[in-house]
This record gives structure tokens, C-alpha cells and sequence, in this order.
């Protein structure tokens, strides 16, 4: 099997229009990680950090140990905006309203809810997938 010398270099796919994937994970790869104590605890209270005790946002790859990290899929809040919620459910507390158009990264989705952040860096919750377009 001959390959290009540098094909191990290539990113394994590339998204239509988007940055290269590459772009978020290569920088943490290219430091040291040693196992020098505990992960620092996340505020769970902050709502600005996208990471829970499963999954976070890929930007957090070397600074904090989950099982996952997920890469975001940029979706639009649609016309009648939407309730950013601390959980996948109706009766939990509100901590934020998206406006129409509003961009959300969403990095997970179950039972008909998203978790994920307002923008870049706004607040990070759920809300119903049914407010959000392709």
C-alpha cells in the first residue's frame, strides 16, 4: 500500500462550507497530559461551559475528563424562538430565551431535546428540537 508521506496528516473528513474539524482538537493534542490528581470541577450553576458528566463541547479535549466530546452542529432557532431550560424537560428552570434566527450548537440530542450553547459562548442548557431548523 503506498500512501503520500504526509497523508496521515489529512483530516479524516471535512464538512461542506465549515472549518476543518481539525482546527478544534489538533491544538490539545499537541500538549502533554499527565495524570497529576483530580479533573478541576466544573460549576454546574455557571450555565457557560458546554460540559456535563457524559459529554463536552470538543474545545474542552485536555482540560476536562468526560467520556465524550462532540464536535457542534450549528442549528437556527426558528420563528417562534425558544426557552433554554437546565434539563430535557417542560418543568425545569428556565435560565434563558433564544431569539428567532439565534444560532445553538447542539452537541447532544434525546427524547426530543438538545443540549448544547447559545452561540460560541453563551449560556449552555436544553431545549425541545422542535424549535430548531436544520
Amino acid at each position: 500500500m503506498n500512501l503520500e508521506p504526509d497523508a496521515y496528516k489529512r483530516p479524516a473528513f471535512l464538512f461542506a462550507g465549515k472549518p476543518d474539524v481539525t482546527d478544534l482538537i489538533l491544538p490539545t493534542l499537541k500538549t502533554s497530559h499527565a495524570l497529576t490528581g483530580p479533573a478541576p470541577k466544573v460549576d454546574a450553576h455557571a450555565h457557560t461551559r458546554a460540559v456535563r458528566g457524559d459529554l463536552a463541547h470538543v474545545r474542552y479535549a485536555g482540560q476536562v475528563f468526560v467520556s465524550h466530546y462532540a464536535v457542534p452542529m450549528p442549528r437556527t432557532v426558528g420563528a417562534a424562538g425558544a426557552s433554554l431550560h437546565t434539563a430535557g424537560r417542560e418543568d425545569a428552570e428556565v435560565i434563558g430565551t433564544l431569539a428567532a434566527g439565534e444560532t445553538f450548537n447542539l452537541l447532544d440530542k434525546a427524547g426530543g431535546w438538545g443540549w448544547g450553547q447559545q452561540g460560541e459562548d453563551g449560556l449552555v442548557g436544553y431545549l425541545p428540537l422542535t424549535a430548531l431548523e436544520p
